[in-house]
């Protein structure tokens, strides 16, 4: 059902190293790249995470209720990538822990501001 996801990006240097980080700890690697845009994906491939320069020239911001939640192989795995985004600069939006019965999630903001959630189910 979804194919990518894109995330807006100011510096693209900054957030290439940034995701290089944070998604490489859940095997997330570059899948494709050009001038405007930096695509990773997981191991198993599946849907891209892609961090690009707005195609308008305007600068990227995110949006008020706009989150993009990554699924974690474990609840540990939630610790670290939570702990690799804090650690390259990322804003905390919710330490790990369990928001419901089946539901252990971290969440937290790029260098850019947008949100996202790493979560297990």
């Amino acid at each position: 059902m979804i194919g990518y996801v894109m995330v807006g990006a100011n510096d693209m240097e900054k957030s290439a190293a940034f995701y290089d980080a944070v998604l490489g700890v859940m095997g997330a690697k570059r899948a494709m790249s050009n001038d405007h845009m930096i695509g990773f994906s997981g191991p198993a491939g599946g849907p891209m995470l892609a961090v690009c320069k707005p195609a308008d020239g305007g600068p990227a911001s995110f949006g008020n209720g706009t989150m993009i939640a990554l699924v974690a192989a474990s609840q540990d795995q939630v610790h670290e990538v939570h702990a690799s985004a804090l650690a390259n600069g990322a804003a905390d939006e919710g330490a790990p822990g369990a928001r419901s019965e089946s539901f252990y999630g971290a969440y937290f903001r790029d260098l850019d501001g947008n949100k996202l959630c790493i979560f297990k189910m």
